[in-house]
């Protein structure tokens, strides 16, 4: 009944076009306003309050009930409204980057993701974004895409970020973090808010001149008779994206033997190139000598279109039908076009996601349902393109064979190897389609919208996430008295999920039923008790948690904290968890092909006969190159050089996906000293992680004979044996450490001196299978700010510096060191209270120097920006 009552929802709001052009139309007009206005203004008096006093409000994400920050048995960090708007950040988004513990990824100016305590990567599976409480996953990936689905700056109350494993209470994919965003309930604050922000980047770029910014948000809430409340949000969102252009080889030895490097180098692999991976290459003989060649491929800034539009809203509906209930029904979307990085580089166009969603919340209980639908639009796959482009003049085959032809007429004509190998390519490539042509971009048209990465690159995926939850505080009523009694608290509650995706036939299969959608689903609950000793100086809180997923066993989450509070200004806490995912749509039950390489998820029904009957890819890395040097230095043919390393071959001995999990152990430290002038944030962790899951890359040899000899010679060669990379679980065991501490300080008067330092060190591994999630994480993080939101009546600041460490960044599509940064970020706000008028300049990077934060990602420059807020 949940599932049809969604559908029919969803059917109602996501006319795409009509509802499309109706919020684009209007936010079009709100985009030529030059200043904010906003006649917004809570029920409530709000009271200005520094820093350190905010410090001891109440959170609800840690223990899902409310408690003082200072005494959450876990590691929580609070960004409450004031603190948004001080931020040195142009957005809340922004601003999450300067908490304490916290990685920043940049996929593209829209598109950031968040991460604390290691095993960072673009699309991060094990950090949970909830908005008041509901999930914004994307369905088929299992991750939120970015801000898609959260509020606009202009509905954002408060922001609360747990570091570390949460999934005793939150489920499946909270192992590294939670950020549960919270919006303003029209009850509290009702009126209208117009919001344009202005912004400029791009300044001495070389890959683009400079670009305007601009974001422009409206917000409406009314309240009918203390009963019945209504908001409204819109935001239209447009600029030009940072770009990915790093140039370094990642196969710079593909042809050491024969001592060619750098440019001489025809296996040349760029970082930000695509079309020229190990899939575009083949072992060429060219004058007895074994050479690797790699079509030319297309550098990304050749074929991404990095135009920037997102619009995302909301409308909610709330009923307060008697003291303390509240009913809530809200409707979100997001519409983006702007670049996403997962194992390949993607341009969203025309994405789209969107959510229903119901609450209710009384004293003792409170219940969700909601659905999340996702449609990629005319999204594609920038590697596919690449590929596919250089395929659609020339086959492979063809290319091959012009290149040897012309390599051949070379040297025969007294041609060095270099100049040969230069004239073989511009042969090839000859009716080559060349960039930013108006047949080129035909042509990225055409393969955008061709379903298949071995011939064209869209990406095409509706994939939908149906969700119900209840909690009940059974000490509220019903067992009151234990509470009265014995101060015990006791929390309890269920869920149910459901994943449904389209098969398409690119991306997703249904195995069993081809004609009918996929499904995948699981069920759960917990049970937490809090319990208060020695005078309520103690707090002991235990949470159970169970759940079981139809392809898997039943999985326990335990999580056990203690919090001791001497004064009500000190609180040590010292806690145990264990947190768990299970594999996401994609890593169950993806079937893509792309480049020759085929993607099937983990699960039996999936890809059983591959795992049992395939070959590693790196044991065929090293037979080959061992053929090349038998064959290069040693005179042998190529049949000897097969038959006398066939040795080097290893069999495939993993086996199908399994849940992965982590087990955190925490201890750490809050306080306030010198008359609440100094707030002290410690924490200290270590985490085991099991079962990583990864994708290991196999051969399958495309031959009936079991004869080794058979199976040598068609991994040898190309078409006889059909590539994969399989979804599946490390066998290591990997221990990683770290800590953080957050310090702000009342200096003078108004003036904060703030600053955190977050430290996180890969420990060891029981051993070292090579698929073990990569760590991707800098050893040192560290944050300074000083701000004043009142220097005087009318005029704030704040400024702040981030630095971050070199670190070793592994992924499939890039490995090797990303720089150390630091950034210098600021802003200067400016009430006119006579014009009702507050303006905010500001800027991130303020100093320009270009950086990129994970390898692939792009180059992040300087962001000017200027708003203004009148208030009425």
């Amino acid at each position: 009944m949940i599932i049809t009552l969604f559908r029919c929802l969803s059917l109602y709001f996501t006319k795409y076009n009509a509802f499309k052009t109706k919020y684009f139309l209007l936010l079009s007009i709100l985009a030529t306003v030059s200043f904010t206005v906003q006649a917004q203004k809570k029920i409530q008096q709000i009271v200005y309050k520094d820093t350190i006093r905010q410090l001891s409000e109440v959170v609800v994400t840690a223990s899902r009930t409310p408690e003082s920050v200072l005494k959450s048995p876990i590691s929580i960090a609070l960004l409450d409204n004031k603190t948004i708007q001080n931020a040195a950040a142009p957005s809340f988004y922004d601003a999450i980057e300067n908490i304490k513990g916290v990685q920043l990824l940049t996929s593209s100016l829209g598109f950031k993701v968040y991460n604390t305590r290691g095993f960072a990567n673009p699309t991060n599976v094990r950090f949970v974004q909830l908005v008041d409480g509901v999930d914004n996953q994307a369905p088929h990936i299992g991750s939120p895409i970015a801000s898609a689905l959260a509020p606009t700056d202009l509905d954002v109350d408060h922001v609360e970020m747990l570091h570390g494993a949460a999934s005793a209470l939150y489920g499946m994919n909270a192992l590294n973090g939670l950020v549960n965003i919270f919006s303003k309930n029209p009850f509290e604050y009702q009126g209208l808010s117009f919001q344009q922000k202005t912004g400029v980047n791009h300044f001495n770029d070389s890959n683009a001149s400079v670009h305007i910014f601009s974001e422009s948000s409206i917000r409406w809430a009314k309240v009918f008779n203390n009963i019945f409340a209504t908001k409204i949000n819109f935001e239209y969102l447009t600029g030009y994206d940072w770009i990915s252009d790093n140039n370094s080889d990642l196969n710079p030895n593909g042809n050491a033997s024969l001592n060619l490097f750098g440019n001489d180098n025809p296996a040349y692999d760029g970082i930000n190139g695509y079309g020229n991976e190990s899939s575009n290459r083949r072992n060429l003989t060219l004058g007895g000598k074994r050479y690797s060649v790699a079509r030319t491929g297309y550098m990304e800034k050749e074929i991404a279109d990095f135009s920037l539009r997102n619009i995302k809203g909301d409308i909610s509906l709330f009923v307060r039908p008697i003291k303390n209930w509240e009913i809530a029904y809200t409707y979100r979307f997001g519409v983006l076009d702007n670049l996403y990085q997962r194992t390949n580089r993607f341009r969203l166009n025309d994405y789209s996601i969107d959510q229903h969603s119901i609450s209710l919340k009384s004293p003792s209980i409170q219940a969700k349902i909601y659905m999340t639908h996702e449609n990629t639009g005319q999204s594609y796959n920038i590697r596919s393109m690449a590929e596919n482009i250089d395929r659609s003049f020339k086959g492979d085959d063809a290319w091959f064979t012009d290149f040897t032809n012309q390599f051949n007429a070379s040297t025969n004509t007294g041609k060095s190897v270099t100049e040969a190998l230069q004239l073989a390519r511009s042969q090839a490539d000859k009716g080559r389609p060349q960039p930013h042509t108006a047949d080129f971009d035909a042509l990225i048209k055409k393969l955008g919208d061709i379903n298949n990465w071995d011939i064209g690159a869209a990406l095409r995926v509706q994939s939908w996430l149906y969700h119900a939850e209840a909690q009940a505080d059974l000490t509220q009523q019903l067992l009151s008295n234990l509470r009265e009694k014995w101060g015990l608290n006791i929390l309890t509650g269920v869920d149910y999920r459901t994943f449904e995706v389209v098969p398409d036939g690119n991306y997703f299969i249904n195995p069993t039923k081809p004609d009918q959608n996929l499904t995948y689903d699981k069920v759960g609950g917990f049970v937490q008790l809090t319990k208060l000793f020695l005078n309520d100086k103690l707090k002991f809180n235990g949470a159970l948690r169970a759940d079981k997923n139809q392809y898997f066993d039943l999985r326990w989450n335990p999580r056990v904290a203690l919090v001791y509070s001497p004064t009500g200004d000190q609180n040590i806490r010292i806690s145990y968890q264990n947190a768990y995912r299970f594999p996401s749509l994609f890593e169950a039950f993806s079937n893509v092909n792309s480049g020759g390489v085929k993607r099937v998820g983990g699960l039996p029904i999936m890809s059983q006969g591959i795992f049992e009957n395939s070959y590693f890819k790196t044991s065929i890395d090293a037979f080959q190159t061992a053929i090349t040097n038998d064959v290069n230095k040693n005179g042998f043919t190529t049949a000897q050089a097969v038959v006398k390393n066939k040795g080097l071959l290893k069999k495939n001995d993993y086996g199908y996906i399994q849940p992965e999990s982590v087990n955190s152990f925490e201890i750490g430290y809050k306080g306030q000293w010198f008359d609440k002038r100094l707030y002290v944030d410690i924490d200290f962790y270590y985490n085991q992680y099991q079962n990583f899951m990864a994708q290991v890359e196999t051969n399958l040899p495309l031959t009936a004979s079991a004869n080794p000899d058979s199976i040598a010679f068609a991994l040898n060669d190309r078409t006889k044996n059909q590539r994969y990379r399989l979804w599946t679980n490390s066998k290591t065991t990997v221990f990683n450490y770290g800590g953080s501490i957050g310090l702000s300080y009342r200096v003078y008067k108004t003036f904060m001196l703030s600053g955190n330092a977050s430290y996180a060190q890969l420990d060891h591994k029981t051993t070292n299978d090579g698929l073990e999630e990569a760590f991707n994480t800098p050893r040192w993080i560290m944050n300074v700010s000083l701000s004043n939101r009142k220097i005087t009546e009318r005029l704030g600041f704040n400024i702040n510096l981030k630095w971050q460490e070199e670190f070793l960044w592994q992924s499939s599509l890039a490995t090797g060191n990303v720089p150390a940064y630091s950034t210098l970020d600021g802003q200067l706000t400016y009430a006119l209270p006579a014009q009702n008028l507050t303006l905010k300049l500001g800027g991130t990077n303020l100093l320009n120097n270009y950086y990129y934060n994970f390898l692939a990602g792009p180059s992040v420059g300087g962001f000017y920006y200027l708003s203004a807020t009148f208030n009425l």
